[in-house]
């Protein structure tokens, strides 16, 4: 929307604020970084001259950060010392539930940097953050503590879309889910908790499922959740008896006919009365938006090779082409997804 000042000029202002929303996320992440919120939870707050000793810094940057942390509603002040904000003390806390730095930290190291490159990414159609011709993803050489981090955040994150997902789908006529590419297991687990009977596999690289495992134990679902390590391209069928589906976040990030490739196996392993769901951050049909769909689709310019962020028409295109029928979409409230593609298996 066009910003109008006092006279009714068109004045620019959003693009002063799109120039500089860089100033926002790298003084987000360099406070992450200190471990700035987990220093100050639990304690009466921080003064710079106490932030520059605890974190080996001079007075002027421990000022200046907690000054623009506070400006962006990550702290509070009172009585001269800065505390956490009630948002950052949920999310910013190492060891809280839904801790979101891990997040942060990976936009941070891998993300922020390929995005440095997008104009090359533009031009020449193929990833910043790695390089294709050395590597198969971006996650092949990261720092395995930055992505032990990064499956945290993104299990929190899960979670939330999970819930989401529980309230616009009724699972209550199906026994047996199969999540592929199911990661940390954060959909299983919350999935799992809503609806008493149901039951789930996670089907995901060996690295991963590990992971999933873990979180698994500690929902105190193992009886109920399983997992299976596979590998959606190589393997030639995905493991069968479940009569549901779930690819959550996952085709986004491949090109169309890679797509057509894994929805062609979800439809082979499942028996007539079958569902699959696709939850997916949906770009309009018109392809004018939403700004997280749209930018997240920038982001698969510089993260895959040809990933890219799809309507909910060219899904149910995909879908149909699959074998699958009665497809919809609904709308999803969720932080990672703002739909849900379902297909039936006639």
């Amino acid at each position: 929307m066009a910003h109008r000042g006092s006279e009714g000029a068109l004045s620019p202002a959003p693009l002063l604020q799109l120039a500089t929303a860089h100033w926002a996320f790298k003084t987000f992440a360099v406070a992450n970084e200190l471990d700035l919120f987990t220093r100050m939870s639990g304690t009466p707050g921080t003064t710079p001259e106490q932030l520059a000793e605890d974190a080996g810094i001079e007075h002027r940057p421990a000022e200046m950060l907690l000054t623009a942390c506070a400006s962006l509603g990550l702290l509070t002040k009172e009585g001269g010392r800065y505390r956490n904000s009630p948002l950052a003390e949920e999310f910013l806390v190492r060891g809280k539930r839904y801790y979101f730095g891990g997040f942060v930290r990976m936009q941070d190291r891998l993300i922020y940097p390929a995005y440095a490159r997008l104009g090359d990414a533009v031009r020449q159609n193929r990833p910043t953050a790695y390089d294709p011709e050395r590597q198969t993803s971006m996650y092949e050489t990261a720092d395995p503590a930055i992505m032990e981090s990064f499956w945290g955040a993104m299990h929190s994150l899960s979670t939330i879309t999970a819930s989401a997902l529980a309230d616009a789908f009724d699972f209550r006529p199906f026994r047996r889910l199969l999540d592929v590419g199911g990661g940390s297991a954060a959909f299983d687990v919350e999935l799992c908790r809503r609806y008493p009977h149901l039951g789930a596999t996670v089907y995901d690289l060996p690295l991963i499922v590990e992971i999933a495992r873990r979180n698994i134990e500690e929902a105190g679902l193992g009886d109920r959740i399983g997992t299976v390590a596979g590998d959606f391209f190589k393997d030639e069928a995905l493991p069968e008896n479940h009569d549901v589906i779930l690819l959550s976040m996952i085709l986004h990030g491949e090109s169309e006919a890679s797509n057509r490739e894994i929805l062609h196996k979800c439809r082979a392993a499942l028996s007539r009365g079958g569902v699959l769901l696709v939850s997916e951050l949906l770009v309009n049909d018109d392809k004018t938006g939403p700004p997280p769909a749209a930018l997240m689709n920038m982001t698969m310019l510089v993260a895959t090779e040809g990933g890219r962020n799809y309507t909910a028409a060219e899904y149910e295109a995909m879908l149909d082409e699959a074998g699958f029928r009665r497809i919809e979409t609904v709308p999803l409230n969720g932080l990672g997804a703002n739909g849900l593609i379902v297909g039936h298996a006639a």
